[in-house]
């Protein structure tokens, strides 16, 4: 995938337990793996995924009537 193999994993794991501590780590890992979930998803609404597409209908406003549009009168032409 991204060229990581188990000796990279293990100094990530590492480090990580470091930084963190025993106790806030599967707190993060929690939280990470929940992003993870809510990048995806979204990301799929916008590739057309049909089932998380909302779609909206768009009202247009009809061509005005008769009694609506003014009616002007022919203009005369000039006579010289």
């Amino acid at each position: 995938m991204f060229g990581i193999g188990m000796p990279e994993l293990v100094l990530i794991l590492i480090i990580g337990l470091v930084v963190f501590g025993p106790g806030k780590l599967p707190e993060v890992g929690k939280a990470i793996g929940k992003s993870l979930n809510e990048f995806k998803k979204a990301t799929s609404g916008i590739t057309g995924s049909d089932e998380q597409v909302n779609v909206t209908k768009v009202e247009t406003k009809a061509e005005p009537t008769k009694s609506e549009t003014v009616k002007s009168e022919p203009t005369k032409p000039e006579v010289k």
